[in-house]
């Protein structure tokens, strides 16, 4: 479940089936160990079959919204006027680990 300052964010950046198709996939996200593309449309509890879960899964990936502007720099924005006070600086440290 998202949190509630997430969920404002997100439905204004998604059409309803969209936010709901991501809402679907967060959970998903978080019950998998390891993602990719397969796994994640295997694991996709929406009522067709593999081949056009995985082919939704790669419309959704490839959408606009999901530009990192439009959605992820809102919602760091939220973290961070939320956990921290104004004009302090914050270091981010991002884990590349798995990257390739």
């Amino acid at each position: 479940m998202l949190q509630e300052s997430y969920q404002k964010i997100l439905r204004n950046q998604f059409k309803t089936a969209d936010f709901i198709f991501l809402s679907i996939l967060i959970t998903v996200l978080q019950s998998i160990k390891k993602v990719n593309l397969e796994k994640l449309a295997n694991a996709l509890p929406i009522g067709i079959k593999f081949e056009s879960r995985r082919r939704r899964l790669q419309r959704f990936l490839v959408l606009n919204n999901l530009k990192i502007e439009t959605v992820w720099h809102p919602i760091l924005s939220v973290i961070m006027s939320t956990y921290f006070q104004p004009n302090k600086i914050v270091y981010v440290a991002i884990d590349r680990t798995n990257w390739g």
